[in-house]
């Protein structure tokens, strides 16, 4: 297991109970397009690649299709398990994925490649277990310019945080830059480049202070929790102010409603 894999493993296995409070308000909205975009439909063979609490698989059944979840973190399978009985969940690793060749209908992930040390061994793992005229699908959140949440974050560490910590080196914060990028990327893994359908979808994240941000992002998650970890108090406190101040402008009812985006992409295999 390489150092960025270890670190992200340790995190999750950490954190695992908190996702379902924390962020699961904000990626399940992002389900529906992402089974829309590949198209979802009855009786298909589903792999769910870093499923996490099981939502995508569960979203899959719901359709009438027929998941598998797979997840490295064994936390996050026994939740799974617990919340979805009837769905088949195991533990395992989307760069090695242990199913035999064209065996799905459809390979999805929910902001899963960026907890990965190579995501492009993930995408290329998802075609070769994909059947002929199979679906990839995935999401990946959007950079600072086409995110209003991201920018929150992005904003508040790069004007008071140590970026010079010791943390395993990952993926990108933004994989790839572009639809042409993306594009790329999933024909070196085999894809049918033509075929990649490619957008932009935007939810409000509903959250009830100011102060949730911050808290979640500090305890509730890992690559952004690691650099938190590692700033003095003084740093800290700046970081927590900035997002405090900018989630404010969102104030809606009696709690605050934050725009996030993410890329929802489906790809083809020939």
């Amino acid at each position: 297991m390489d150092s960025f894999t270890r670190f992200e493993y340790e995190g999750w296995e950490r954190v695992a109970d908190k996702y379902d409070s924390v962020w699961s308000t904000s990626t399940r909205q992002f389900i529906p397009p992402l089974l829309d975009a590949t198209e979802v439909s009855p009786a298909m063979s589903v792999l769910d690649i870093g499923c996490g609490p099981g939502y995508v698989s569960a979203a899959a059944a719901q359709h009438a299709a027929i998941p598998t979840g797979l997840d490295f973190s064994s936390e996050m399978i026994a939740i799974a398990k617990k919340m979805f009985p009837q769905i088949d969940f195991r533990q395992g690793d989307a760069q090695n994925l242990p199913f035999v060749d064209g065996g799905f209908d459809r390979v999805l992930a929910n902001f899963a490649l960026l907890h990965l040390s190579n995501p492009e061994r993930a995408c290329a793992e998802a075609f070769r277990v994909l059947k002929p005229g199979g679906k990839f699908g995935f999401t990946i959140w959007a950079p600072p310019t086409e995110s209003p949440y991201a920018k929150i974050i992005d904003d508040a560490i790069q004007a008071n945080a140590d970026l010079e910590v010791d943390l395993p080196i990952g993926p990108p914060h933004y994989l790839f830059v572009g639809k042409e990028k993306f594009r790329q990327a999933l024909e070196r893994a085999g894809f049918n480049g033509s075929s990649m359908v490619f957008k932009l979808h935007t939810i409000e994240w509903s959250v009830p202070t100011t102060r949730f941000v911050f808290d979640a992002e500090r305890n509730a998650g890992v690559r952004t929790a690691g650099l938190l970890a590692r700033q003095t108090p003084e740093k800290l406190d700046a970081i927590r102010s900035v997002i405090e101040d900018r989630v404010r402008a969102y104030a809606k009812g009696e709690g605050f409603a934050i725009p996030k985006a993410a890329y929802v992409v489906a790809i083809s295999k020939k």
